[in-house]
């Protein structure tokens, strides 16, 4: 899929919005896009997680056997690649602040994974995602997302394969751009700012 393509999937969902926005990380954002707007539809979802799963070399493809997302916003994606991927799908989550696989799900030492996210913008909870992946024996030897925020910049530690890369701003709250300040700010996503 070419950018547009991508990016008229999320339009198609209504899910590229526009306004002022808190991300996850505290910063600030002119736009957002909302990706479990855009996964909610199965056959919108296959389309993206195939396209995801298409641009991984396939050498390093192969060698996937499970696919471990942070919850919460990459439980659809990272369900819907492992789908195209032909392998099992997990979540790590946070009930006590930190990453952990929990719900009887578990790796094998040494089993080789690719960490899928919805959107990475600082790469702070792919890295803890990772970290705990490692925790449970697993090896991350990819990481993917639908978007990628930090246009990039973002280094995980291992080879990164977004959907798309973006240059969308983000300031931090107290140096928010007069046109940005001027409007009430929301948060979106499924955490709370940091």
């Amino acid at each position: 899929m070419t950018e547009d393509e991508v990016l008229d999937e999320f339009r198609a969902a209504q899910a590229l919005l526009e306004g002022h926005f808190i991300l996850s990380s505290g910063l600030r954002s002119p736009r957002y896009l909302q990706c479990a707007r855009v996964l909610m539809h199965p056959a919108r979802a296959a389309r993206l997680a195939q396209a995801v799963a298409g641009q991984i070399p396939a050498d390093l493809r192969a060698r996937i056997s499970a696919v471990v997302s942070p919850a919460m916003g990459g439980v659809i994606a990272g369900q819907e690649v492992a789908r195209a991927l032909n392998v099992d799908a997990m979540f790590v989550e946070r009930p006590t602040g930190t990453f952990e696989l929990r719900r009887g799900f578990a790796l094998e030492p040494g089993q080789q994974v690719l960490m899928m996210e919805d959107v990475v913008t600082t790469g702070l909870s792919s890295r803890e995602a990772i970290r705990a992946i490692a925790h449970a024996g697993g090896e991350v030897i990819a990481a993917a997302s639908l978007v990628d925020r930090s246009n990039g910049t973002v280094d995980l530690g291992v080879p990164f394969f977004p959907l798309i890369r973006l240059d969308v701003p983000s300031y931090a709250p107290d140096a928010l751009p007069p046109e940005l300040a001027a409007i009430p700010a929301v948060k979106p996503g499924s955490r709370a700012a940091a």
